[in-house]
């Protein structure tokens, strides 16, 4: 077994012994018994923190279909409006969707409005153009790739009130083909969405959202909360209109939450899901066994790390999932879009590197050892600087 000197918060190294790898199954087919994707990161081009290394982002999408796993594309966690601009999704969103299709792979991606310069000068009529020019695009790949109606900075700034988000999402929804997901970010993920649905009440503004959704509710086939709060999330999830789905986006709670009581539960699209994948995939097969008991310990493991990786500041954790995507082998290099990879310190890092071990989710313990050894060299020779 491999040892390595991680560091401490105290400024201390300690001495850490890897254990030996977990070997996860691999599904048959797809998961049957929840619906599940994981939102997936992107690798950076190794030469460009602003290109996009296409073979290996679509490797890593085949490896969680492989999984049995839906891949979300082009959302928060592949850094969506914070070094992955609209043309760069665009190009992402196509490419993935004909992937999807190839290996009959089960996708949807965020629809959004980050073409929009951020400015007060935008309108409503703005947000509704933009909103349609990418719900367009994603459904001018073809069949097979849903809408994420992902929630809009521009229309943070530009509604005056509840009344404007029901104006640009009835406009929006009464245009679509088919279903959609809604999006909910919180603010710990985004702080420009503070004030979401014209509320900053988190009560008023869930009323308007499940108001503009049983309105609309032939045309949304879910709404994915990432607010982090457990009970807020049950709350909701009762009020959904009959065949509306909840997607926990709760990276603290998506163990209970999925698992579900009393027979109802929530569906998953998760940041964390791309970390775990391997995991996350062996719980779900264990639901379509009816093995709660399984589930619980492929997946409980996991609640730490995911824990520590969205630690504040909760939008850096993009930074953690693409750091174990290195370890695992799954990119070559530890660089981001922006050069996010600055986003986590040492001490983080070696955090995710311990709890991601205890949790069975290093693939190849001495290929881990060597690249966070790379790591903490890196990190040391930039604090030097």
């Amino acid at each position: 077994m491999r040892t390595i000197k991680l560091p401490r918060a105290d400024g201390s190294l300690a001495s850490y012994t890897v254990r030996e790898p977990r070997v996860w199954p691999k599904p048959a087919g797809p998961i049957r018994s929840r619906v599940a994707y994981a939102a997936a990161h992107v690798v950076s081009d190794p030469d460009s923190d602003a290109a996009i290394d296409w073979d290996a982002t679509l490797a890593y999408r085949r490896h969680v279909w492989s999984l049995g796993l839906g891949v979300a594309e082009a959302m928060d966690t592949a850094q969506r409006g914070l070094g992955l601009d609209w043309p760069l999704a665009c190009e992402l969103i196509s490419r993935s969707v004909a992937e999807a299709r190839a290996v009959d792979g089960l996708i949807a991606c965020g629809a959004g409005t980050d073409q929009l310069a951020p400015n007060a000068r935008v309108t409503l009529d703005d947000v509704e153009r933009a909103y349609e020019e990418q719900v367009g695009h994603v459904e001018g790949q073809g069949g097979g790739g849903g809408v994420v109606l992902m929630a809009s900075r521009a229309l943070a700034r530009a509604a005056r009130g509840p009344d404007d988000y029901r104006r640009v999402y009835g406009a929006i929804l009464r245009q679509v083909r088919r279903p959609v997901i809604l999006h909910w970010l919180g603010d710990m993920f985004d702080a420009q969405l503070a004030g979401y649905w014209g509320a900053r009440d988190l009560d008023a503004a869930m009323e308007v959202c499940l108001d503009i959704i049983g309105e609309h509710r032939e045309r949304v086939d879910g709404i994915k909360i990432s607010l982090l709060d457990r009970q807020r999330e049950i709350e909701m999830r009762a009020r959904l209109p009959a065949g509306v789905r909840m997607y926990t986006g709760d990276d603290f709670n998506y163990d209970r939450l999925i698992l579900g009581e009393d027979g109802v539960h929530s569906d998953a699209l998760l940041g964390i899901f791309d970390a775990i994948a391997p995991a996350a995939s062996a719980a779900l097969q264990a639901l379509d066994r009816g093995d709660a008991a399984g589930y619980r310990a492929a997946l409980e493991p996991t609640v730490p790390l995911s824990h520590h990786i969205f630690e504040p500041p909760t939008y850096a954790y993009k930074t953690g999932i693409v750091f174990l995507a290195y370890l695992n082998g799954h990119q070559k290099h530890f660089r981001m879009l922006a050069g996010a990879e600055r986003g986590r310190t040492a001490v983080h890092l070696a955090e995710v590197f311990r709890l991601a071990d205890g949790a069975g989710l290093l693939a190849n313990p001495e290929r881990a050892v060597e690249r966070m050894e790379r790591v903490l060299a890196w990190t040391q020779s930039r604090a030097s600087v």
